[in-house]
Parts: structure tokens; sequence; C-alpha cells
């Protein structure tokens, strides 16, 4: 799997009966990445191929619990069936700012995902959800990218950016990983 932009975006269609399906973008607005979930669900269980036929897989994406406010998520490449690395919630901490650890292939902490401001993420959550996150990742305190979400009612959509990146610290599908997953929870929360 090539990744060679520093810029993608991820939408989820809203307004879907079952299930969620969720494209990813690159700058050229071609589609590089498509997942279809599966509705009712106990254990998340996240399938990303390379495009809606979905014939060939990319990446899998699977919590190790079920229903777990800080649950882990080992994201793997379904070519090689190598582990890629975990992303892991930080259950209580995300209840005022979401915060999720970034988990190398032996489960070691080596960066973060966090909500840009502690002051929007607390009016988000308990005056009006129209706001849109920003959150910021980095790896061993560098940072190495951004995630923005669009307000749109009809579309959740989350652009990121690589571009701090310049050391390639980030394994950008552990990247890319991390906001399909957002996307998938926040459908689930909102």
């Amino acid at each position: 799997m090539q990744l060679e932009h520093s810029q993608y975006t991820i939408r989820r269609k809203v307004l879907q009966l079952v299930g969620a399906s969720f494209h990813v973008y690159d700058p050229n607005g071609q589609v590089v990445m498509f997942s279809k979930l599966k509705a009712f669900k106990l254990k998340e269980d996240i399938r990303v191929y390379e495009s809606e036929a979905m014939q060939t897989e990319l990446l899998s994406i699977q919590a190790r619990q079920i229903l777990d406010v800080a649950a882990t998520y080992d994201v793997t490449d379904a070519q090689s069936g190598q582990k890629v690395g975990a992303l892991k919630r930080q259950g209580l901490k995300s209840i005022l700012r979401d915060e999720w650890l970034i988990l190398d292939v032996n489960d070691q902490e080596i960066g973060k995902i966090q909500e840009e401001s502690a002051a929007l993420a607390l009016v988000r959550r308990f005056l009006v959800n129209l706001i849109p996150q920003t959150y910021n990742m980095t790896i061993r305190g560098t940072p190495v990218g951004t995630m923005k979400q669009n307000f749109n009612p009809f579309v959740n959509k989350i652009t990121i950016d690589f571009g701090p990146d310049t050391q390639g610290l980030l394994d950008k599908r552990l990247g890319i990983a991390a906001a399909i997953l957002m996307c998938a929870i926040e459908g689930k929360q909102g």
C-alpha cells in the first residue's frame, strides 16, 4: 500500500440506515481506500479495502475487548499479516477531552493523539455538538500531524495532514486507521 501524499480526507456518510461506510480520498479527490462497517457488532472489526469493490483488503482495525471505554484497537496490514501498531483510547480522560495513545508493534507507547483545545472540548460535550474537533498527533513529543473535523450535518469529514512529520516518525497507516476509527466512534456517540 502506497501512501505518498501528506494529506488525506476521510468521509463518513451520516444518513445511512445501517452500518457505516468510509471513503479515504487523496488530495486529488481520488478514492484510495474504502471501508464499510457491519451494523450491530459488539466488538469493532473494521476492514479497509483498496476500493468500493472490496476485493483487496489493506488494513484491519480490531478491538481487543467488547464495549470498553478504554479499548485498544490493533491495526494490522492485511497483505502481510504484520501488526502495524495499536491505538488505545484513554477512557476517563476522553470524557472531557479526547485522547488516544499510539502504540508500536510491541504495545509500547510511542505517541499521542489529543484534542487540541480543552475549552472547546468542554463546550462541545456539554453545550453544543456542532463545534468541529481538531486533534494533534505527536510521536515522542514531536508533532507529526493534525486531524481536523469539518462540520457538515450530512457527512462526517476529517482531513488528516501528515505535513509536520518531516522525519517519517508516524506510519501513515496508523494515522489513517485513527481517523477512520474516530469517524466510526463519533458516529456512535453523535
